[in-house]
């Protein structure tokens, strides 16, 4: 059945993201200096942000509330007022940060826009989402946005049966086995793995080795010709 249909993950496909991310944590490192040891306290924030997620979801302001929250428990109780400061102006300092698009990534926008139906799935902040695909210069490639708090199969079922014709004529593409690939197969998707340079722990998942619809490709720049090779 030929693909009519294509999801574009958004963090760490289309633009940078976790290097966000990990330069604000190598400054909360450097705020805790004094309390924990760099290993440690990633691995105490990597706990909390697990422990978190079914309370604040994915995100600036998860990933926020989680340092938070890491900083009190390493400093029994008694982290300064200056630090949760520099915190909080570490997330509003995120949720401005500028977009750079991940190379290939608007050659392969517009080189699938004319003839397919192209949908954006992505999880994380509504407002944050938002501004990055408004500053992405994208927005306007894209026919359908879904912005969820999280990728199932039953996502995918809805959102292609929504913006195309089902899960069976579409195709998903992003930098996470675990919430872009194996699900949208899972769905009768194809799931088609770009793999990020920084990937983030709990994303990781294995891939569906022997499904007839996974495929892996090295950037964004392969997916045109898998797609009309498909």
């Amino acid at each position: 059945m030929t693909v009519t249909t294509i999801g574009f993950d958004a963090d760490d496909t289309l633009w940078h993201n976790e290097t966000v991310f990990r330069l604000t944590e190598d400054r909360f490192a450097d705020l805790l200096r004094d309390h924990a040891e760099p290993g440690h306290l990633a691995e105490r924030l990597l706990a909390a942000e697990r422990r978190n997620l079914g309370h604040y979801g994915f995100g600036v302001k998860g990933f926020v509330l989680s340092m938070i929250e890491t900083a009190i428990e390493v400093t029994d109780g008694r982290v300064p007022g200056a630090v949760i400061a520099d915190l909080l102006a570490a997330g509003r300092e995120m949720l401005t940060h500028p977009v750079d698009l991940l190379p290939h990534a608007e050659d392969a926008v517009r080189a699938l826009a004319p003839d397919h139906t192209l949908v954006l799935i992505t999880k994380g902040d509504l407002l944050d989402q938002e501004r990055k695909l408004a500053e992405s210069g994208l927005g306007e490639l894209f026919d359908g946005i879904e912005i969820v708090s999280d990728k199932t199969a039953a996502t995918y079922t809805r959102a292609f049966a929504a913006h195309g014709d089902g899960a069976g004529r579409a195709l998903m593409v992003g930098n996470s086995l675990k919430s872009d690939v194996n699900p949208a197969i899972e769905a009768g998707a194809w799931g088609v793995f770009c793999p990020s340079e920084i990937e983030w722990e709990l994303e990781r998942a294995d891939a569906p080795q022997g499904a007839a619809r996974y495929r892996r490709i090295a950037h964004l720049g392969e997916l045109p010709g898998l797609v009309a090779g498909l």
